[in-house]
């Protein structure tokens, strides 16, 4: 947060349907702590004036005991002080972790989902000449996943995928890369499913949403929610010497442990704790990060496309944005057993918000040293994509037929049978 602007940050606040009050706490923690800064300063040159004063009585051989303990004073009171600023120092860091990221001017206004702008619609929901089922009773009964043996093994929301269904994962996600990679000029990386607090609080998922993490208290390691986290601190603490835009994509597993709240749909696939990934990470100059994010989006709609599913696209309102999204998209699946649109993807530009908090920075072409812009988005998430996949593509006998483009990768496999 820029001292110089706390009314833009406080109307961002309230756009969010946040306490603006938190402005107001960090201002004054702020203020606090620089004039505290100045009264340290103050007494440490008194020290010194009173060392020097030391220093020549010495030399004429007079009493220092009234020195002594002037000086033995202000050192008490420097220490003191200290402390008071490191206390102050905390208090502020925590107070400006805690404030989100300010939505971009062009994010739509509002409190809730219900304000969020639909863009565009792409296909038409098909039209069945029977009863569709949905991913639960199609899975089951063409053997693709089982519920019951994981709940065994982990509890609730997990899913286990064998035969045929495990290999629809594996061949969506190969789809995903390959085309991330080959035709939209992403690298790939393969990052670790575990990382530290410093990385989970750099991307805005701590100390937000501490609640839906899975945490490894003995080792202070957090499971990643998204492969958002580990890739985007791919550069964390640094200055970026490569070329921008940089453009990185990674399958991963991904935890949650929101999935089985209260009153949300926590049946079959559509909630769980864990699923699969593949995301899409940059890095790019300021100037050109809103038409990179609207380039991010295509990536994430040309998924859809060549599955020829029918999807819509969202841009989220303010009061719906996450943490530290300061405009977001959100691609949402039609699913004709739900009758229902579902999420399978958010394309989400971050500004500077996570550079600042990560400290991933770049040198401009005048050699000026700049916090970088960061977006993400899935590419897409698997659940809700086989969801789509099985209950768009089932037909009268109960088999599903394939989208064209992942036969290859279904080793010439067309359809789905029991």
């Amino acid at each position: 947060m820029k001292r110089e602007m706390p009314d833009d940050v406080r109307k961002g606040l309230e756009s969010r349907q946040d306490p603006a009050d938190l402005v107001d706490r960090a201002l004054t923690l702020d203020r606090q702590r620089r004039e505290m800064l100045t009264e340290v300063e103050s007494l440490k040159n008194q020290r010194n004036t009173v060392s020097k004063e030391i220093g020549a009585l010495k030399k004429k051989g007079e009493d220092t005991s009234d020195a002594q303990s002037s000086m033995r004073d202000l050192g008490q009171r420097i220490g003191d002080m200290d402390e008071k600023v490191r206390e102050i120092d905390d208090f502020l860091k925590e107070t400006l972790l805690g404030i989100p990221n300010i939505p971009h001017s062009s994010s739509p206004v509002g409190s809730d989902d219900s304000a969020n702008a639909i863009v565009r619609e792409v296909g038409v929901p098909r039209e069945f000449d029977f009863t569709p089922l949905d991913h639960v009773e199609l899975g089951e009964k063409l053997g693709l996943m089982n519920f019951s043996r994981p709940a065994k093994m982990s509890g609730s929301g997990f899913t286990l995928f064998m035969g045929q269904g495990a290999r629809l994962q594996r061949a969506l996600i190969n789809f995903m890369l390959d085309l991330h990679i080959a035709e939209h000029g992403y690298r790939e990386v393969w990052p670790p499913a575990v990382v530290n607090r410093a990385s989970m609080t750099g991307t805005g998922q701590l100390p937000k949403m501490a609640e839906d993490m899975y945490h490894m208290g003995e080792d202070d390691l957090y499971l990643i929610p998204t492969a958002e986290v580990p890739v985007t601190n791919f550069y964390r603490e640094e200055v970026i010497e490569e070329p921008l835009p940089i453009y990185l994509t990674a399958y991963t597993p991904c935890f949650r442990r929101e999935a089985g709240a209260a009153g949300k749909e926590t049946r079959g696939l559509i909630r769980v704790h864990q699923f699969d990934k593949v995301e899409m990470v940059k890095f790019v100059e300021p100037e050109r990060s809103y038409d990179e994010l609207e380039s991010l989006l295509k990536n994430a709609e040309t998924v859809l496309q060549r599955l020829g599913l029918v999807y819509r696209i969202r841009a989220l309102c303010t009061g719906d944005l996450s943490f530290a999204a300061a405009k977001c998209y959100d691609v949402e699946l039609w699913a004709p057993g739900q009758n229902d649109w579902l999420e399978v993807s958010s394309c989400s530009n971050f500004e500077d918000f996570q550079a600042r908090r990560a400290g991933i920075r770049y040198r401009d072409g005048d050699g000026k040293v700049r916090f970088v812009h960061t977006l993400n988005g899935s590419g897409v998430a698997l659940p809700r994509l086989v969801v789509a996949i099985l209950e768009n593509n089932q037909q009268a006998d109960g088999s599903v037929k394939l989208p064209e483009a992942i036969v290859p990768y279904m080793q010439g496999v067309e359809k789905l049978e029991a």
